[in-house]
């Protein structure tokens, strides 16, 4: 049976088709289905009858990109419009030539007896077409049904490809409640497109909850007047509330059995000191991770007291170390913001009111610049963050809810792969927030340049996956092994993303696709801009005293 012939009897035998409905324009069929998987199809597509579409000699519903790749088709299965996308093409040589195109399935929608429009469309198929099926370009009216927001909480982020008008959406409480990644290489818009969402977000919700952290000092810019604004002058990050594994990230420095030895004796002596402080009176347990403020003065007698127990001088070593250590740090002013004298008060309600924005008072966003943190302890301090935040949640479960939403910029520095040698607090509380998070209401927003540096199923743990251009392949490949199976075709275009485009899909999505950013406000943008060499290369003058006001600020550390 030729193909020809086949198609006839497909059509006949498949389920029985509605009326032939009454229709604004007629359809203009392009090709047919050759055969059918899973989740995708294979389709024969009509060349000439594509590019009478292109050169607008017919216009039945077509749009102008119609049988390219990343343009959208439609087939009839019974009373229902199937909706697939266009993966790839390919020309095949034969007694004719033809264009054989891979197509993936998006959804489905009711066709309108009357008018013969895609109506109701939804995710996902519940009945495939029989090869041979005829197919249609999907017009502008499919395309508004195809991406229409469906009637719960959203924003508008851009349009979608290929249109100029078709808006893409994201859903707030799929996207939140199952975490989300924004990856892409450096230079493709992400600080730009970051800011963007956030700023949606923040404006749906003005009470909500985000803690930012910011590695590079490039939001306080994007966010001034929206939200608080937090640096090494104004954080005030009491040490007390480091855990045990924390402390020794800050004080240890040793490896193996000397190491060992030297948190034997960290461990005894923190918890004296946490035991002695006055808010530990009534308490029936405390414990080397109770945030119970202590004095260092006190850490310090116990570790000499503990000292002259000792039998052995040779013993002291470990004693010695973390005696040094602690005195380093009170005396740093670089550390100030932590290991301050003036910390010790029990101010514990007031930081987390002021971090989490509990009230928000107009200003849902908290943006914690630690570019000014010394590297040394700058994985210390994101994981203190991202703990109490989680810790915070948990503790919290049994009164109102207050969900927070946790943004890590460059998080392949805090969950790297297995490759990166070594454990760290952060990472196991990133990896935590990421497997249990969404039950206590901590959102996830990882936002990362080398997503096949982030530790393995961390990325695969977020429901929502928002990728820019990447340059780098195994980067390519470890998105496109996180994505949904319906969504992997849309890998293929991301090595051909512009500038502030991005694919979107899985749960914040009704179904994936390629959006173009919108254009955000100047005062809203992050302070991520490359440098134009061409013109910042022609200024002179004043280079004199702006090295000696480059110098000052440097040896005032600020």
């Amino acid at each position: 049976m030729d193909g020809l012939a086949w198609r006839g009897f497909a059509e006949e035998t498949a389920a029985p088709a509605a009326a032939e409905p009454r229709r604004d324009s007629p359809l203009t069929e392009i090709g047919f289905v050759l055969d059918v998987g899973g989740g995708s199809a294979r389709v024969i597509f009509d060349a000439r009858a594509i590019q009478r579409l292109h050169d607008g000699a017919d216009t039945g519903g077509g749009i102008a990109l119609a049988g390219e790749v990343g343009s959208q088709i439609k087939m009839r299965c019974g009373d229902l419009w199937l909706a697939a996308n266009v993966r790839s093409l390919a020309l095949e040589r034969g007694d004719g030539d033809r264009i054989a195109a891979e197509i993936d399935f998006l959804g489905e929608g009711r066709i309108c007896p009357t008018t013969g429009k895609m109506l109701e469309f939804r995710r996902g198929v519940t009945r495939y077409p029989m090869p041979g099926v005829s197919v249609y370009p999907a017009g502008h009216a499919d395309m508004m049904q195809i991406f229409a927001a469906e009637d719960r909480p959203h924003i508008e982020i851009g349009t979608v490809y290929p249109t100029s008008d078709v808006r893409g959406s994201l859903y707030i409480d799929s996207l939140l409640g199952r975490h989300f990644a924004l990856v892409g290489s450096t230079g493709t818009g992400k600080s730009t497109s970051l800011a963007l969402i956030l700023h949606r977000i923040c404006e749906m919700a003005p009470q909500g909850h985000v803690v930012m952290i910011d590695p590079h000092g490039e939001y306080p810019a994007a966010f001034e007047g929206y939200g608080e604004l937090f640096d090494v002058e104004n954080l005030q990050l009491p040490y007390w509330l480091l855990t045990f594994e924390e402390h020794a990230e800050v004080m240890l420095n040793t490896e193996g059995a000397e190491r060992q030895r030297d948190m034997d004796v960290l461990a005894k002596c923190l918890l004296a000191a946490r035991q002695k402080s006055r808010a530990a009176e009534g308490l029936s347990k405390v414990t080397v991770d109770s945030p119970i403020p202590y004095l260092l003065s006190d850490l310090l007698n116990f570790i000499v007291t503990d000292m002259g127990k000792l039998d052995r001088a040779g013993d002291t070593s470990s004693h010695m170390r973390l005696k040094t250590k602690i005195e380093e740090l009170r005396a740093d002013p670089r550390y100030g913001f932590m290991f301050s004298g003036m910390l010790v008060a029990d101010t514990m309600a007031a930081t987390i009111a002021r971090l989490f924005r509990l009230p928000t008072g107009g200003k849902p966003i908290s943006i914690i610049d630690v570019s000014g943190v010394p590297s040394e302890i700058t994985s210390v301090v994101v994981a203190l963050l991202s703990r109490l935040v989680f810790d915070y949640a948990i503790w919290s479960r049994h009164e109102t809810p207050r969900p927070i939403l946790l943004v890590c910029e460059e998080a392949h520095r805090y969950i790297p792969s297995d490759r990166v040698p070594g454990q760290s607090a952060v990472r196991r509380v990133l990896e935590r927030i990421a497997k249990e998070g969404r039950k206590y209401g901590v959102s996830l927003g990882l936002i990362t340049q080398r997503p096949s540096d982030l530790a393995e199923g961390v990325l695969s743990q977020c429901g929502t996956i928002i990728a820019m251009r990447l340059n780098n392949e195994r980067d390519q490949a470890h998105v496109k092994a996180a994505m949904p199976e319906g969504a992997r075709g849309f890998m293929e275009t991301i090595p051909a993303l512009r500038n502030r485009e991005c694919v979107v899909c899985g749960e914040g999505a009704s179904i994936p696709m390629r959006i173009a950013f919108d254009n955000l406000e100047e005062n809203k943008r992050p302070a991520s801009g490359d440098p134009l060499f061409s013109v910042l290369w022609k200024n002179q003058g004043g280079e004199a005293e702006m090295i000696n006001r480059v110098i000052a600020r440097w040896r005032k550390g600020r």
